[in-house]
């Protein structure tokens, strides 16, 4: 599916700048703990934009895969709430934004798990 590889390619786009952003801008000026929390959300969004580019090419094989669409969309999800909260977390040290972390987490995993079962399915 198209939206998937532009969704992807946007995600690791925006990696890159705010990973340059933290290392360019934000060094220094956070402690090192809320720089490498920084760090982690920059990897897992890079990684995570790779999984939506991967599902994106998957759905051009397999053309109607209700098992990779999830997968694409709980990825996407994954990024906002993972990411997501470790930058603002990062940034305002709220720490009760940590508790929306795991949720992205799991859906990373469920995401993964369902690439999975497609590719045993359709491949």
């Amino acid at each position: 599916m198209k939206l998937f590889v532009v969704l992807g390619a946007i995600l690791a786009g925006l990696s890159v700048a705010l990973g340059a952003f933290g290392a360019h801008i934000l060094d220094g000026k956070l402690e090192p703990k809320y720089m490498d929390t920084w760090g982690k959300a920059v990897t897992y969004q890079m990684l995570h934009s790779v999984g939506l580019l991967i599902v994106g090419i998957l759905l051009g094989k397999v053309h109607s895969s209700s098992l990779l669409n999830w997968s694409g969309w709980l990825m996407f999800i994954g990024v906002v709430l993972f990411s997501g909260s470790l930058y603002v977390l990062s940034l305002t040290k709220i720490s009760v934004l940590g508790a929306i972390t795991p949720l992205g987490g799991v859906s990373f995993i469920i995401a993964w798990a369902l690439i999975v079962i497609a590719a045993v399915k359709f491949l």
